[in-house]
């Protein structure tokens, strides 16, 4: 337990150091950016990479925290905690993000004044887990944001929180960092070095205080656009559905903020979860399955619990290499277990019945087992099943679909996207409880660190 503690800590540390390292190089990248395309990837790299090391930070706090308190005592409860049982992880996925916008009809319809653009993203946290959507450009011939990356989280329970934010900032005409004195990145690169590990941390310690909005760690003094944070929602189990569905964002952008865009208020998306239990075997073995009426000896079959199904294969290779089953015994919510006594006479068979209810019929089987512990071993995993199943819920009614995201592309040139209001559909009340192509660098100088972190981006 104490090894598999302490790699988990050193993963999580090589992480915080390498967006230590991505930080510097994203700071030397926006203090030598000459376009306004340029800049605002840097600054959004420079905003992922201070929320990442903020939460890398505090989880690792919070390990440490919990590895004193246990050892020095101080809760006594804890022994109690950890025995107790806990459900299986999962990965959540969200895709299908848009967002609509809600322009005037002069600005709209009549296409009257000025025309402005806005840079946005999403930045997606769950856990100590911060993922970001690619940057796109907006004006008032969009009727919604659509960010067409779906954002994978691989570690998730069903207690998960998934906090959303929409950052943008306003795209000026005149480039911001067109007349950037090359000085300011000769001065800030020589402040970068060593001491950016130590300055990262008295940053957090300074920042203090706590809230829904990330704390951001400080930006160098160099001329450059600014994101601001315009709206933000937090989806949990309830919100999961395989399908699109609509739900509130909370704005915290006025229309006197540069950065404010004329948000309908919503987000829709699909967020999908699959538990673990749901596409990983959970127990295995040698049974003899009994059907009522059946002779005692029932058919000699290798079981699998896989999701709702026992799948009762004739060999175990045959759940290897794919092979039908030979029948298959549902395992759901509904479903009666009943384990036979643990301590029968010798040379009786171990039983545990399985009771399903088709309509007006019920039909059992029994699964006789080689010993106890293999007894035991199948009603374990049957509990765990079933409490795994209490937790997750709906995801447990059958297997969600997820795509695994495609690597980063640049983006593409924007083109006019249609409406997004006849699709939006209310969701009911939830139960309470890369940089793209053209970002090349003016001065032949730079490090190679900053052609590693362009090349980095563009292959996320």
């Amino acid at each position: 337990m104490d090894r598999a503690r302490e790699g988990s800590d050193t993963e999580l540390q090589k992480k915080l150091d390498h967006e230590i390292r991505m930080r510097e190089g994203a700071c030397k990248l926006l203090a030598a950016c000459s376009q306004r395309e340029q800049a605002l990837e840097a600054t959004k790299s420079l905003l992922v990479c201070n929320s990442r090391i903020l939460s890398y930070m505090g989880e690792l706090q919070r390990r440490k925290e919990a590895q004193v308190l246990g050892k020095t005592g101080r809760r006594p409860s804890d022994s109690r905690l950890s025995a107790e049982r806990s459900p299986c992880r999962g990965r959540v996925c969200i895709s299908d993000l848009r967002i609509p916008l809600m322009w005037k009809d002069t600005e709209y319809f009549k296409n009257k004044g000025d025309l402005h653009r806005w840079a946005v993203f999403l930045l997606l946290q769950l856990g100590e887990q911060i993922q970001d959507t690619e940057m796109i450009l907006v004006d008032r011939t969009l009727t919604d944001i659509s960010f067409q990356n779906n954002v994978l989280f691989t570690e998730a329970g069903p207690d998960f929180e998934l906090r959303l934010e929409l950052y943008g900032a306003c795209v000026e005409e005149e480039g911001a960092l067109a007349g950037a004195p090359k000085r300011l990145a000769t001065k800030l690169s020589s402040s970068l070095g060593r001491s950016s590990g130590r300055r990262v941390r008295a940053s957090l310690d300074s920042a203090g205080g706590s809230g829904n909005s990330p704390i951001l760690l400080p930006t160098p003094a160099v001329g450059g656009p600014r994101y601001h944070l315009l709206a933000h929602t937090t989806l949990t189990l309830a919100a999961v559905q395989d399908g699109f569905r609509t739900h509130d964002l909370t704005l915290t952008s006025h229309e006197e903020n540069p950065a404010w865009l004329p948000l309908y208020g919503s987000v829709c998306c699909r967020l999908a979860a699959q538990p673990l239990c749901m596409t990983q075997p959970t127990a295995s073995g040698t049974l003899r399955v009994q059907q009522a009426g059946e002779l005692q000896n029932g058919t000699g079959v290798y079981g699998v619990l896989k999701g709702t199904n026992l799948f009762c294969y004739r060999r175990p290779e045959d759940a290897d290499t794919g092979e039908e089953p030979l029948f298959t015994i549902a395992i759901n919510k509904e479903t009666r277990v009943r384990a036979g006594e643990l301590d029968q006479a010798p040379g009786r068979p171990f039983t545990l019945s399985i009771s399903n209810q088709y309509g007006d019929d019920e039909v059992t089987h029994t699964l006789q087992t080689e010993s106890r512990e293999a007894l035991q071993s199948w009603m374990e995993a049957m509990w765990q099943l079933f409490f795994d199943m209490s937790q997750w819920k709906q995801c447990c009614d059958e297997v969600m679909k997820i795509e695994i995201p495609a690597p980063r592309k640049p983006p593409q040139a924007l083109a006019k996207q249609g409406s997004l209001y006849h699709e939006m559909v209310l969701a009911e009340p939830m139960a309470s409880g890369s940089p793209g192509e053209g970002l090349l660098l003016q001065d032949n100088a730079i490090s190679a660190e900053i052609q590693a972190l362009l090349s980095y981006y563009s292959d996320r």
